[in-house]
């Protein structure tokens, strides 16, 4: 019991609280993963109960991991007994060994994303709608939602006629998946709430089993996983959830931070106990998250404090725009590593959506310096902007054949495997590369009347001649009007826009793709071409370890750094511009500010550009009223309210020594080193005789070199 010791009260009173509901409402940094392993090592230890009657539920299976591995250190090998899992983990076992009362077999298989889309499109087909006019993508996230709302297809009543399609092709998807003896991840729960309310004797063995049920990231379970939660419990009602509605950010996904609310409507004797200590921030940036979230408190008000003290003052940047914003963002970085005030690793910059990190990928790429993209891809790896580059290389040179193969059938226009097998076996007795074969069949299609079947021709004619008409329009247009001309003729921005914010995200991704073309109307579509290929071959560069981080405020959830930036703060950004209208959705944008704001242990950077980049065109951008409402005394640089304030250009260099040498080199200088190769100049200064140079190499990062025994020789 040594590890009470270790505990601050309300930690404690929440680990040894007597059985019954109870509700830890745990701010950032509190030591919520501590307080759920010490109460199932409490329950075991000091009340006595079998490890075989504990269910503790997570939201992924890295944290099951981590709280399974902490408890089994805590209290020995005997908490292996305990049953820890995600939600969807824990639902599988059970419909595996109740699976008599249910519709499928106990080997059924969990279909995953792409076979689900699959089925959906097979569905459309089989019901003869065009997938056009009811998009797969879309069909299947209006699924997901009623699903995750607990209603089956027997149950949906729709209200009109686009809810009529979707219920014929919801109960078609269903019937495909019980006759293939398949569920999807939703089914794992909503089966499993079937099961637990229509079959009374198995809700009452498993609720007499689990006499003690905990659940982490409580704000994020949706509606189907609540009613889980309580069947489960309804028995003993020892039901221990932590979760803090102030960091509900993943809506999207189904989540429901009313669930909190919930809890305390349907058990009115629950015990609500507030974790407010944090161990990771500072006091400033602690004082600051709060300012902004004050709005959403409700009736548990909490006031988070720290015994760390005030720290360093949030400094706030204003900039011309996002590009000056990805160099002020690298500049910092680069400055306080050069000067061992910070390690690369100590660094994430977060940003709103995932079009943002193009800019700061390319401002890092141009400094030389290493970074990692955590919760997406590279910028130009992304499958939609993997898509429009292979439209641009084949309208370039239809020849290329892997980006013909990737983009002949995307989106889908009715060109199968065996269409492509005859159109290489023709290209390959022609001896022509697939794609030059398709524009001699554009100018002449009577000619391969005798090589393809009648609707394999039609289908591959109605490539080719598009194809054609942009490979002539290459040589006269600009890159960015080429793209858009492609992308309208094909109809990719349909293709996306699937009603998803992933749908709208991966557009955004193309839109920035867009706007990085138009900066190439003088160089033509080959120097364009050749930048990004050449972006591209940097991926190795995320191997990194000891590397700044780039990744949304979404993927930060959970994480913790020394030095935070925040990008992109203007309104339509954060918050984005889908919730101006809505009283929900803006609360959410609040919180996912307040999650950025409290991943930060010592230092928080925020920067808001003057003109935003829109459809191509710069735009005045307002600074956002998140970034309004954070007391001025708590920060430093340009706050919106002390006025108009400009920054320009780099900040960080140390004052010039007094010497009356000047140095050789300077910061944008390109060297090599006789070991090391080649490296950027970050900037240098004359100390007690000796020039100082700080470099940032491809091979190592960052150095401080004595110029004068370092042997650099610049690059012209």
């Amino acid at each position: 019991m040594d590890y009470l010791l270790t505990l601050n009260p309300q930690q404690r009173e929440a680990v040894t609280a007597p059985p019954g509901p109870i509700l830890v409402l745990a701010g950032p940094g509190s030591g919520k993963t501590r307080v759920l392993t010490y109460r199932v090592a409490y329950l075991i230890g000091a009340l006595g109960v079998r490890p075989f009657h504990i269910l503790a539920v997570t939201f992924t299976n890295k944290a099951a991991r981590e709280m399974e591995n902490r408890i089994i250190a805590t209290v020995g090998a005997q908490a292996r007994g305990v049953t820890i899992g995600t939600f969807h983990a824990t639902c599988a076992r059970i419909l595996r060994r109740e699976a008599d009362h249910l519709p499928f077999d106990a080997n059924f298989v969990i279909a995953d994303t792409d076979d689900q889309r699959r089925l959906i499109k097979n569905v459309l087909q089989e019901l003869n709608l065009d997938p056009k006019q009811y998009a797969p993508q879309k069909l299947h996230a209006a699924i997901s939602r009623l699903k995750n709302e607990g209603i089956f297809p027997e149950n949906f009543e729709p209200s009109s006629y686009g809810e009529k399609v979707l219920k014929q092709v919801y109960e078609a998807y269903q019937n495909r998946l019980l006759s293939s003896n398949l569920v999807d991840f939703d089914d794992l729960l909503l089966w499993t709430l079937h099961l637990l309310q229509t079959v009374p004797a198995v809700r009452q063995r498993y609720a007499r089993r689990f006499q003690h049920i905990l659940v982490d990231e409580f704000q994020d379970t949706n509606l189907v996983q609540y009613e889980l939660v309580r069947l489960l419990g309804s028995h003993y009602r020892n039901i221990f959830v932590v979760g803090d509605a102030d960091q509900s950010i993943y809506s999207w996904r189904g989540a429901d931070y009313r669930n909190v609310l919930r809890f305390e409507q349907d058990f009115p004797d629950a015990k609500v106990i507030l974790l407010e200590q944090n161990y990771r921030s500072t006091q400033t940036i602690l004082d600051a998250a709060m300012a902004v979230i004050a709005p959403l408190q409700g009736k548990h008000r909490k006031q988070l404090f720290t015994s760390r003290g005030a720290g360093q003052k949030i400094a706030i940047r204003r900039v011309p725009d996002d590009r000056e914003e990805a160099r002020y963002v690298v500049e910092t970085i680069a400055s306080l590593v050069a000067r061992g005030q910070a390690q690369p690793g100590d660094f994430a910059i977060m940003y709103r959506i995932n079009a943002q990190s193009r800019v700061l990928e390319e401002a890092f790429l141009r400094a030389g310096l290493p970074y990692r993209l955590v919760g997406a891809q590279r910028f130009y790896g992304r499958r939609e902007v993997k898509d429009a580059l292979a439209y641009l290389r084949l309208a370039h040179n239809p020849a290329d054949e892997p980006s013909l193969m990737r983009v002949i059938n995307v989106p889908p226009r009715g060109i199968g495997t065996k269409t492509i097998a005859a159109l290489r076996t023709a290209a390959r007795r022609a001896g022509l590369a697939p794609g030059t074969l398709l524009l001699h069949m554009a100018a002449a299609p009577e000619d391969y009347q005798n090589f393809f079947s009648p609707r394999a021709l039609k289908a591959l004619l109605g490539f080719a001649r598009p194809l054609a008409q942009w490979y002539e329009l290459a040589l006269s247009v600009s890159p960015a009007d080429l793209m858009a001309t492609i992308l309208a003729d094909v109809g990719y921005k349909e293709y996306l826009l699937d009603g998803t914010e992933e749908g709208e995200e991966r557009w955004e991704n193309v839109r920035e793709l867009h706007r990085l073309a138009s900066r190439y109307n003088e160089e033509g579509l080959s120097a364009f071409l050749e930048e990004v290929t050449l972006v591209s071959d940097q991926d190795t560069l995320e191997d990194a370890e000891n590397t700044p981080i780039l990744l949304t405020l979404h993927a930060a959830k959970g994480l913790e750094f020394p030095h935070v930036f925040i990008v992109g703060l203007v309104e339509g950004l954060l918050p984005h511009s889908r919730a101006w209208d809505n009283e929900d959705e803006m609360a959410e944008e609040r919180r996912l500010f307040y999650v950025g704001l409290t991943r930060a242990k010592d230092q928080v950077y925020l920067t808001y550009p003057e003109m935003r980049m829109l459809y191509g065109y710069a735009e005045p951008a307002e600074p956002s009223r998140f970034l309004e409402e954070i007391p001025p005394e708590l920060t430093t640089g340009d706050h919106p309210a002390r006025g108009t304030t400009y920054w320009q250009g780099p900040r960080w260099e140390p004052a010039p020594a007094a010497e009356t040498r000047e140095p050789e080199f300077h910061a944008g200088d390109k060297v090599r080193h006789p070991r090391w190769g080649e490296g950027l100049v970050i900037g240098s200064r004359i100390k007690d005789g000796a020039e100082l140079v700080d470099v940032a190499f491809e091979s190592v990062g960052l150095k401080r070199l004595d110029a004068a025994l370092a042997r650099l020789e610049k690059i012209t």
